[in-house]
């Protein structure tokens, strides 16, 4: 009875085992998939990818904050500059060498798409946070969808560096630091949700 009940459980574990194994696998290469299919994506243009600015240690940005004066805001620590240039990387490494890169106007913004190295930054305000000025939302908001819906889908990828804000009010989204979100632009209307970007 001993003996049986303990290949009854030596088979249960091995079967355990082998059912993780493949699920494990199975996982991994849907992510693979659904990676290769972001990849694709940026690589044809006709995109956005919407990045939230790399690590900055802290939570919004002190009271006086002055726009033109890195000093009076949250910026990024070394392992936020460091991300940031890992990002550029895994883009070029991809095949992803020419977009057109814009950027919210907050230094930790501006750092990261600088870093990315991947060409001319240009500051568009309607990327600015506006987590502690809400009454700047809706006008923030309005300017940048209409700005992404003038973007021709024929061009190469556009990359836009901002904040966590801006990216969920956008896609419903929550993202980390130095992740985003891929926005696919369309004829009929401004754009659409494509997935997730999380290249580390």
């Amino acid at each position: 009875m001993y003996i049986l009940n303990y290949r009854i459980l030596n088979l249960l574990i091995r079967f355990i085992f082998v059912f993780s194994f493949i699920f494990a696998v199975n996982i991994n290469a849907h992510a693979e998939d659904k990676n290769a299919a972001l990849i694709k994506a940026m690589q044809d243009g006709g995109h956005i990818l919407m990045i939230r600015h790399a690590k900055a240690p802290g939570f919004g940005d002190p009271a006086n904050i002055k726009i033109d004066d890195c000093s009076t805001q949250r910026n990024l620590d070394q392992q936020g500059r460091q991300q940031s240039k890992r990002i550029g990387e895994w883009l070029r490494s991809n095949n992803i060498e020419v977009a057109e890169v814009y950027s919210s106007q907050w230094c930790r913004c501006l750092d990261t798409a600088r870093l990315l190295n991947m060409g001319v930054v240009k500051e568009l305000p309607a990327l600015n946070s506006f987590f502690q000025m809400p009454e700047n939302r809706e006008p923030s908001l309005r300017a940048l969808k209409q700005f992404i819906s003038d973007q021709a889908i024929n061009q190469n990828l556009i990359i836009m560096v901002t904040h966590h804000v801006t990216i969920a009010a956008i896609s419903g989204q929550n993202v980390a630091s130095g992740d985003g979100v891929l926005l696919k632009l369309n004829e009929s209307a401004p754009f659409e949700f494509v997935g997730i970007f999380n290249p580390e």
